[in-house]
């Protein structure tokens, strides 16, 4: 059953990540990536890693796709605007994804049997785990990234304020 569950969210993601890639519109197409992010997300739900599951869907699905959505009704692309490319620059891309295909290709190669972990312990990616090494072996550092987070929106909205 689980199985059935993973190849029909990769399939869906797979769909999805290519109507992203094709699609002429671009409202339709960050609205595929959207649904590509939450099928990601299923996948790592399958794969026993909630945490990264539920970063998926709060960072790139929530935050980065709500930015890309704003950005676009701000911009407001009309087909009449749009410039047609250049040839050199389709063929520069195609060239790359090339290139870029080779590569993952021979990376690929080099993978064997034993690289994968067949023997995994089934609480590896749960948060409770994550929370307890954070909280205990990390704590110095962490709190430490949010001293420096917190000194940065502070600074963001000392540099914003219009009158001091």
């Amino acid at each position: 059953m689980e199985q059935i569950i993973f190849y029909f969210i990769s399939g869906i993601t797979v769909l999805s990540a290519l109507f992203f890639v094709f699609s002429r519109n671009p409202l339709y197409a960050i609205l595929s990536l959207i649904v590509t992010f939450f099928s990601i997300a299923g996948l790592y739900v399958l794969l026993n890693a909630q945490f990264l599951a539920i970063v998926q869907v709060i960072v790139y699905a929530g935050a980065i796709m709500v930015l890309f959505l704003y950005i676009l009704m701000m911009l407001n692309l009309n087909k009449e605007n749009e410039s047609k490319k250049h040839v050199f620059y389709q063929c520069l891309g195609v060239l790359a994804t090339g290139i870029l295909f080779l590569g993952i290709l021979s990376a690929y190669k080099g993978i064997t049997r034993e690289t994968f972990a067949t023997d995994a312990d089934p609480s590896v990616g749960l948060t409770e785990n994550l929370g307890k090494l954070l909280f205990n072996e990390y704590v110095l550092p962490f709190e430490f990234a949010s001293i420096l987070i917190l000194a940065g929106i502070v600074s963001v909205v000392l540099v914003g304020k219009k009158d001091l």
